[in-house]
């Protein structure tokens, strides 16, 4: 009885100080000690995820579903994957050494005879009465739910090459919002592991409303007739507001039989499914 009383205990005063405390710290490579901006944190399926900011720092709020055992799972495009557990990290003041991968994607050079224009998602606006919110009511602080993600599902039947990608702004109380441009894989129909290994950062700036138009034949990106079903996600992972109460950011959205929206809260939480077609797609040319 002594000892099941002080494990209780310990999982007790550890559920307090997951809901009282956070884990800081810097993310460095360990190379030259440079900072990593925009890094993925998280702890799978504990909804508990977050950024690193600009010069590597980051603030990772844990919650009462979290134990000592739980490892944080430290994700970067070009860097090997790094976990470490929750009891090895101090709360403050951790740097977190990531090493670049050996790994080399070869370049890929596709000709295309005659290619075909081919759009790929819904670029039409509707009549503006429905909207699909990055954040709610009921959300506390935008900075708290720093990677959320929202995006939609393509069918990929050609190989095609992507010259730009686009989305329908009808919310935008802020200055500027950066969001990272991802590509997945989907399984068991929910997006899994990342399919395009390029880290495409982006900001919209100065409260943009309307159709925002990223430019991406610079990255060269090739989809593959053979990946079949895909998931183009938007992830924020900064934010500057025009005021201090500045919350939401709304992409006009419809009501679809056939389509599917993703989101999460933050990265590495689970996916939800819904059936929305947000004003949300690609254009490329095509085989």
């Amino acid at each position: 009885m002594k000892y099941t009383s002080t494990l209780v205990f310990i999982f007790l005063s550890f559920g307090i100080y997951a809901q009282e405390n956070n884990i800081s710290g810097e993310i460095q490579d360990s190379q030259n000690n440079a900072a990593l901006e925009y890094v993925n944190i998280g702890i799978p399926d504990k909804n508990v995820g977050t950024v690193s900011n600009g010069k590597g720092n980051f603030i990772l709020k844990l919650n009462e579903k979290v134990n000592p055992n739980d490892t944080i799972v430290f994700s970067y495009i070009g860097f090997e994957t790094k976990k470490v557990l929750i009891s090895q990290l101090k709360s403050s003041n951790n740097i977190v050494k990531m090493m670049p991968s050996e790994n080399t994607l070869k370049e890929v050079v596709v000709s295309f005879k005659k290619p075909k224009p081919k759009q790929f998602g819904r670029s039409a606006k509707g009549l503006g009465l429905m909207h699909f919110n990055f954040f709610t009511a009921l959300d506390k602080t935008v900075d708290d739910y720093l990677s959320r993600e929202r995006g939609m599902e393509f069918i990929i039947k050609k190989d095609c090459k992507v010259t730009d990608f686009n989305f329908n702004i009808t919310s935008n109380e802020f200055k500027s919002v950066k969001f990272r441009l991802n590509f997945y894989k989907i399984k068991n129909g929910l997006p899994s592991t990342i399919l395009i290994e390029k880290d495409i950062i982006f900001e919209v700036k100065d409260n943009k409303l309307g159709l925002f138009t990223l430019d991406l034949q610079p990255y060269d990106i090739y989809l593959d007739k053979e990946m079949g079903n895909i998931a183009v996600t938007i992830q924020w992972i900064e934010s500057v507001k025009s005021t201090e109460k500045s919350k939401f950011f709304a992409i006009s959205t419809a009501m679809s039989a056939t389509e599917n929206s993703f989101y999460r809260e933050r990265n590495m939480a689970n996916w939800s499914k819904s059936g929305q077609s947000l004003t949300f797609y690609l254009n490329t040319l095509c085989q």
